[in-house]
């Protein structure tokens, strides 16, 4: 069992220090494989961290009741200089492996990693792909009670992929696994309950199909209201001129502050996630203003036309009506 409580997490820097996550209480129950869900940027990876030991939180803690392991598939405690026998080797005598298994681990990840006599050269000339074999089996060699993931199964080509998958499934029952994943339909396959990440809070399910479901109508609600917003910044524009002209103003002058907002926003020094929020309005308010400008140039050339058709005809009426009286 783990227990999350009132964990709160944010990074410092220049920029400000927003809460990546905030009062967070979870309990995960033994054997319970679970999946997290949320946007990107939500802290999916930043809890996994924290819930692994690799981080600290800035309030509250994370209670160990059972051996968790470090993301499986980590490569970076890997000793470049060492061969990628020495590095397992070295690991398993760190997990106080006894002799005899120090010797498992060692085909245990000979057999998965399949890098042939690689495995007995320096770790630095192993591509990506060899180190993320050597890794993800260092990491499930060892019997942990849960298993931390993030986007472990998603390195690497197709064939290794399926077997990384495989690997995960035998130890669904035998231990428990919690989660990050892109593949909905990993979660799906592997994790029995969610956690649903959302403005820094995580809510419970007992079930990751509706922790995935709720994610997916907070998605298309976000999707909708973002439509809206740009159906409210280009209304059905005006079909007189006079209307078009008042219109076109109005888009001048929001453009106008849009860009003062802009500027005060960069003297101020404001967040970035403000920021880029204004300079979205400043890009949409210029695209209503250039849409306004050209709908009232259309309806010029329309009511130009307007009034040259009738001379043409008028013209030609004359021509017509002067050849019948010669």
């Amino acid at each position: 069992m783990i227990e999350v409580k009132n964990l709160y997490k944010r990074y410092h820097n220049h920029h400000g220090s927003d809460w990546v996550l905030k009062n967070i209480n979870l309990t995960i129950p033994q054997g319970v494989s679970v999946g997290l869900i949320g946007p990107n940027g939500a802290g999916k990876s930043t809890l996994l961290r924290l819930i692994a030991g690799m981080d600290s939180p800035e309030r509250g803690e994370v209670i160990r009741h059972s051996r968790v392991s470090w993301p499986v598939g980590l490569a970076g405690g890997m000793q470049n200089n060492m061969t990628g026998r020495q590095n397992v080797k070295f690991v398993a005598r760190a997990q106080g492996c006894r002799p005899d298994e120090v010797k498992r681990v060692i085909a245990f990840v000979e057999n998965f990693a399949e890098i042939g006599d690689a495995f007995d050269e320096p770790v630095r000339t192993y591509s990506s792909g060899m180190r993320a074999r050597l890794s993800f089996g260092l990491s499930l060699s060892f019997d942990f009670d849960v298993y931390i993931s993030d986007e472990a199964t998603a390195v690497g080509d197709r064939a290794f992929k399926a077997k990384a998958k495989a690997l995960f499934e035998s130890k669904v029952g035998q231990a428990s696994i919690i989660m990050v994943s892109h593949s909905e339909g990993i979660l799906k396959d592997l994790c029995q309950a969610g956690v649903y990440i959302k403005d820094g809070e995580a809510f419970w399910y007992d079930s990751v199909e509706e922790a995935i479901r709720d994610y997916h109508k907070d998605t298309d609600a976000k999707k909708a209201k973002r439509k809206n917003t740009a159906v409210e910044l280009a209304p059905d524009l005006p079909s007189d001129l006079n209307g078009a002209r008042k219109y076109l103003k109005q888009c001048r002058n929001k453009q106008r502050k849009a860009n003062e907002a802009l500027q005060t926003a960069k003297e101020q020094q404001f967040l970035p996630r403000l920021l880029q929020f204004i300079e979205k309005d400043v890009a949409q308010r210029y695209k209503a203003t250039e849409d306004a400008f050209k709908h009232l140039r259309a309806l010029e050339e329309k009511e130009a036309l307007k009034q040259v058709v009738p001379s043409l005809i008028t013209e030609q009426q004359q021509k017509r009506n002067g050849n019948s009286d010669a």
